[in-house]
């Protein structure tokens, strides 16, 4: 299970934080890495922070978005500290092992800047945000340590796994990837605007919590499929 899951550092500032991210997985047994525009990589502090992970430094993925990073991902955990304008589904990191192991989908755990974390767009690319309870007056961790969090949770759940019988993920037809949901949001504002439903001057909140109702219903291929030819339809009526 753990092979379905990748490690994705937005933007880091400081190539020793990408190694010690990188020791911290090796601990846990975790090994994708993706790095999104990391400021200074590949680094020697990389390395050396990685105290002998350097083969998880050498296979790390980098990719200049996080769109890239995420493409093929079916279920995307952010980390986050602060509340946010539009409520989203929060776990802490034992609730987000839990969905990891439950769902058997291939899934990617996003950390954000040293000094600001991730934007407001990057977490609601995300179908939860995970939130690591460190005390309020001192919440901000260093970004290795909170990937040890994340992938400690990860290694305990997968301990606890190894002596129960398998859950078989018996839905009938594969999740839906976020490049998916991306193409059908992108579609879905066509249309709206098309149909007069949506003001592209004035679009407030609208594709937001669209895209928090398809990433929260979870869906998969069959139903993406359906609604992207629904809405080629509704274009075609529109026109007609």
């Amino acid at each position: 299970m753990q092979n379905k899951v990748r490690i994705v550092l937005v933007n880091t500032s400081h190539p020793g934080n990408i190694g010690g991210a990188a020791r911290a997985m090796k601990n846990m047994g975790l090994a994708d890495l993706y790095l999104v525009a990391p400021r200074d990589y590949p680094s020697q502090e990389a390395v050396s922070r990685a105290s002998g992970a350097t083969d998880i430094l050498e296979n790390a993925v980098v990719v200049d978005t996080l769109e890239e990073a995420l493409a093929d991902c079916q279920l995307v955990i952010g980390t986050s500290a602060r509340e946010r304008t539009i409520p989203w589904p929060l776990v802490d990191p034992r609730e987000s092992a839990d969905l990891v192991f439950n769902e058997g989908l291939e899934t990617a755990f996003v950390f954000g800047r040293e000094d600001r974390g991730l934007t407001n767009e990057e977490l609601q690319r995300c179908h939860y945000h995970v939130h690591i309870p460190s005390v309020a007056s001192f919440s901000s961790l260093n970004l290795g340590a909170a990937v040890q969090v994340i992938a400690y949770e990860l290694r305990m759940k997968f301990l606890a796994t190894q002596d129960a019988p398998a859950v078989q993920n018996k839905w009938d037809v594969p999740a839906a990837t976020v490049e998916q949901v991306d193409y059908l949001l992108v579609h879905l504002e066509k249309v709206l605007v098309d149909i007069e439903f949506l003001d592209p001057e004035m679009p407030m909140q609208v594709m937001t919590r669209f895209r928090r109702l398809f990433q929260r219903s979870r869906l998969d291929q069959q139903e993406y499929g359906m609604l992207r030819g629904m809405l080629t339809s509704m274009e075609k009526q529109a026109k007609s």
